[in-house]
């Protein structure tokens, strides 16, 4: 099988790239600059209408994972043209592109498209996203959709146990700075479902191995506030928790709003894979042992 993946050196692309290898596919990791993938690295704009073409027509994947977007909330809010080009004009690309070769698109979208005022949200419910990342996000997933058969996937705050893209995600971030005696300002009124790279990727190899189709939450299994997580990776890695103290989202000034509450329910994804969304502990678990792996 043939899988193309964009986005290939982000934390997510480079785990996914990296369990597919191991899975047997011919794997085609594709980004902007090649920065560590794993696979046959394929340098690919998606804004580039026709590099996107020539790319498919060579290739032509069985299956492509869209996972190229720019990510930085406050990025998006300050410079909507280009979260617009990258996020909607980009996704509107690949899925052209695989119409044309008769590829399976795998989306993946973020918890970012609901408001947040209510939380656990289901896929039934409605998207309302109060940020132009989140808005980008939904309009991408509406051209997925224009497919005849698509599979979206959202995740909900990613972090893993190497850093991707040059960019430390929030686990690693709080290990590194309380390892060495940081003193840490976490909120305590924002609430995800935050998810393990190497759990979202197993679970995007099901969904492609079984050409899963819909709209999906694959997030971790665990509703918590960024203070709790917080709070839980300390307690995994043995560090002292005295160093995290509360803030409000009031206390900072930030560009783009956050959703209050923007926890998934992975009931869906629990009945429906294999590959179950993971509890916040075994999900911890899981990353010390990976950390450990590497030292």
């Amino acid at each position: 099988m043939k899988l193309l993946i964009t986005g290939a050196s982000v934390l997510y692309g480079t785990k996914l790239a990296e369990l597919s290898l191991e899975a047997n596919f011919e794997v085609y990791s594709t980004d902007v600059q090649e920065l560590r993938v794993k696979g046959n690295f394929v340098k690919l704009d998606i804004t580039n209408k026709e590099l996107v073409n020539d790319t498919f027509n060579k290739i032509k994947p069985d299956v492509v994972v869209h996972a190229a977007t720019l990510t930085d909330v406050d990025k998006c809010e300050t410079n909507k043209d280009l979260a617009w080009k990258i996020n909607v004009e980009g996704t509107k690309n690949i899925v052209e592109a695989s119409k044309r070769v008769g590829s399976f698109v795998v989306y993946i979208s973020t918890d970012y498209v609901f408001s947040g005022e209510k939380g656990n949200y289901r896929e039934s419910d409605e998207p309302n996203p109060i940020n132009y990342y989140g808005l980008t996000k939904l309009r991408a997933e509406e051209i997925v959709k224009t497919q005849e058969e698509y599979f979206i996937g959202r995740p909900s705050v990613i972090y893993g146990s190497t850093p991707a893209a040059g960019k430390v995600n929030f686990a690693l971030w709080l290990i590194e700075t309380l390892s060495k005696g940081g003193r840490v300002k976490i909120v305590t009124d924002q609430w995800n479902t935050p998810t393990l790279n190497t759990n979202l990727a197993e679970m995007t190899i099901e969904i492609v191995q079984r050409k899963l189709t819909g709209t999906y939450h694959t997030c971790g299994a665990s509703r918590v506030s960024r203070f709790e997580f917080a709070l839980m990776i300390a307690e995994t890695f043995d560090l002292e928790k005295e160093l995290i103290e509360t803030a409000l989202s009031s206390q900072f000034t930030w560009p783009a709003k956050r959703p209050a509450d923007s926890s998934l329910d992975t009931s869906k994804a629990q009945e429906a894979f294999k590959v179950k969304p993971l509890k916040m502990r075994e999900a911890l678990d899981r990353l010390k042992i990976e950390i450990s792996q590497k030292h």
